[in-house]
């Protein structure tokens, strides 16, 4: 592809990229399609000659959109959201033409210092003290693992990438039993294995319980464990589930544990100073992480983490041959030293396009609708008889269950196929949890380009297909 060419198709890929978002309400939100159904319509083999554009992009119109789930659809309320807000896309165009590897300093200078002053207005943006500093990891399993690296480091007096685990006393971690896998996956691959992580119990409000985490870490000094860190939970995926900050990092300064706090969907709306009561006592934490990508407006991949001391966290994480060093420069950062990868990419731009492309009275605005949206909706539903709300909302995340009076059936599979109907649809794309046992349906309201008709849309899509499969079923 010469120069003309690649302007060509750039202007015709932006161009699709706006009629896409245009008429993306139009479209189903999840796929449509069966497993398998994309693939063989893909050859076996790559081509010995060169295609045409003309023919690779036709196939795309033809082949890939109607195979994807919509993440940028106004009616997307399962997981959370993974937005991509439109000025921020324009970024990562921009970023990805520039093509730099973003590993040190010297590599790319501006994208190292426009990261600093970034994570710092996001730092300022969420109310947290001057003293917390941090970087750009792709996803928040990627900074909880950097987070539980450096428990490990820590209690081990950083000999424990030099000499390994071997003879030493089983180092523990303790987090609640809502917390995201991830934690156990950094578990696994810290090597202080998934035997070592301490699920404490919940309270009724799901709630890490403070008097067991007390007694789990006296218990485990007594059998001769060395407890190493705390996880607590901000904004549980299930149901939302929140620990009590303040209380959890009280317990892991008394006990001298390095506590890393995962707020990856919920610290988005710590912008808004209304809520940051969800997470009072922050400030004690050692690290703390939450995702633009999701309910900010940054497009994937884009994990904020901050740390306290982030000399805990190079002394975990750099390594530097001769071929990595920077002579002759003073007071540089080289963010490779931060994070597991030495690859990296140019992830404060889309940051700095979105932050002064919306504002901060604009993304608040976002977020304190999408939780005035989903806390109506839940009030319509917990006002129909055949709805029960299972969780009350924690910022824009509830869940339901459906329970139609007279029904004789299991009312787990009731609601498993009620959300697969739902989905089937495809006005709007829900998941399924689990609450007390309970199979429970999960709403959860974030799309960047959402507005009040689309929780209304939501309302009478649940209640037509639920009503119509009980029929069926009677």
């Amino acid at each position: 592809m010469d120069k003309s060419e690649f302007r060509k198709w750039s202007h015709k890929a932006s161009d699709w990229s706006a009629d896409y978002l245009e008429t993306l309400s139009q479209r189903p939100v999840r796929a449509q399609v069966r497993p398998g159904d994309i693939g063989r319509m893909i050859e076996d083999s790559p081509p010995d000659t060169a295609d045409s554009m003309e023919a690779i992009f036709a196939d795309f119109e033809r082949i890939i959109p109607h195979g994807m789930t919509h993440w940028q659809h106004p009616r997307f309320f399962a997981y959370f959201p993974s937005n991509a807000a439109p000025a921020a896309v324009i970024a990562e165009q921009l970023a990805t033409a520039i093509g730099a590897q973003c590993m040190l300093w010297q590599t790319s200078p501006a994208a190292t210092e426009l990261e600093v002053r970034m994570v710092d207005w996001l730092r300022q943006a969420l109310g947290l003290p001057e003293d917390f500093k941090g970087t750009f990891q792709d996803t928040a399993s990627s900074a909880t693992l950097c987070a539980v690296l450096t428990m490990r480091e820590r209690a081990l007096d950083w000999t424990g990438n030099r000499a390994g685990l071997f003879g030493q006393k089983p180092l523990r971690v303790y987090a609640s039993k809502g917390t995201h896998s991830s934690v156990d996956k950094a578990m696994w691959v810290s090597g202080m294995g998934q035997d070592n992580l301490v699920h404490i119990p919940v309270d009724k409000n799901g709630a890490m319980d403070i008097g067991l985490l007390k007694a789990a870490i006296k218990s485990d000094r007594e059998a001769g464990f060395q407890p190493a860190g705390l996880v607590v939970c901000v904004g549980g995926t299930s149901t939302g589930a929140t620990d009590d900050v303040a209380a959890a990092c009280a317990v892991g300064r008394e006990e001298g544990l390095y506590i890393h706090v995962d707020a990856a969907w919920a610290g988005s709306a710590m912008i808004c100073p209304e809520f940051r009561h969800l997470w009072e006592g922050v400030e004690q934490a050692d690290s703390i992480v939450f995702n633009p990508h999701k309910w900010l407006g940054a497009p994937m991949e884009c994990s904020a983490h901050f740390v306290r001391d982030p000399e805990t966290l190079v002394k975990t994480l750099a390594i530097q041959p001769e071929y990595l060093k920077t002579y002759g420069k003073e007071g540089l950062v080289n963010f490779s030293e931060w994070s597991v990868q030495l690859g990296r990419r140019f992830r404060a731009l889309k940051i700095w396009f979105l932050l002064r492309a919306y504002g901060l009275g604009g993304l608040r605005t976002m977020i304190r609708n999408h939780v005035a949206w989903s806390q109506s909706l839940a009030e319509r539903l917990g006002g129909e008889p055949d709805f029960e709300i299972t969780t009350e909302p924690v910022l824009s995340l509830f869940s339901f269950r459906y329970v139609p009076e007279g029904h004789r059936g299991d009312l787990d599979d009731l609601n498993r196929r009620l959300v697969n109907a739902i989905n089937d649809d495809g006005r709007i794309y829900l998941t399924q949890t689990l609450h007390g046992a309970r199979q429970v349906i999960r709403f959860t309201a974030g799309p960047f380009e959402m507005e009040e008709q689309d929780a209304q849309i939501a309302f009478e899509t649940i209640c037509d297909i639920a009503r119509g499969l009980d029929a069926r079923a009677s």
